[in-house]
């Protein structure tokens, strides 16, 4: 009986170091995306006073139109580029996230198989329904288990997808509107 008690202690350990594995790099994502916007706001805020700086020394109304206009393509491209950096931010954080998340589960669940066969060596004569019964369980819970992380991948693939999709558009239109002008 110690053995299963130290392999689940050992199992446990291993599960909180992975959920602190798991924790940095999710901070790391939000870090990052932390940085972006606050490179972004710098930049608006900036490029704002200089704008609002240019059109108070304007004198003529036509260079205040060209100037206006001439405002419209830089911030698209800089929406644009926004949102490409935006997108690969997620992308690079939701892989990594759920590649860990799929290796420390598939090494827990065989912890915990290790552990479950273990224990059914162990177990006391005339306990074998019971056992099976526990393991069938077991099995079902494992197999929902899965079945929920593969809906929830594809749920995120098809949200990183219409995220794209979104992106590309409004990017398009920024650009369509910009050489109308």
């Amino acid at each position: 009986m110690n053995n299963a008690a130290e392999q689940f202690i050992a199992t446990n350990k291993a599960n909180l170091q992975s959920l602190t594995d798991l924790t940095t790099q999710a901070f790391a994502g939000v870090e990052k995306l932390v940085e972006l916007n606050m490179a972004a706001s710098k930049a608006a805020l900036s490029e704002s006073f200089t704008h609002v700086q240019t059109v108070m020394a304007i004198k003529d109304p036509k260079e205040l139109m060209a100037l206006q206009s001439g405002l419209l393509k830089p911030m698209a491209d800089k929406t644009a580029a926004y949102a490409q950096h935006l997108q690969t931010i997620v992308t690079d954080s939701g892989a990594e996230f759920t590649k860990a998340v799929e290796a420390k589960t598939a090494e827990a669940q065989k912890a915990f198989g290790d552990v479950l066969e273990n224990l059914t060596k162990n177990a006391p004569a005339g306990s074998e329904t019971i056992v099976t019964a526990f393991k069938d369980a077991l099995s079902s819970g494992q197999n929902a288990i899965e079945s929920v992380q593969t809906q929830t991948k594809k749920a995120v693939e098809t949200a990183q997808s219409n995220f794209t999709a979104a992106a590309t558009q409004a990017s398009d239109a920024v650009k369509k509107v910009t050489k109308s002008a």
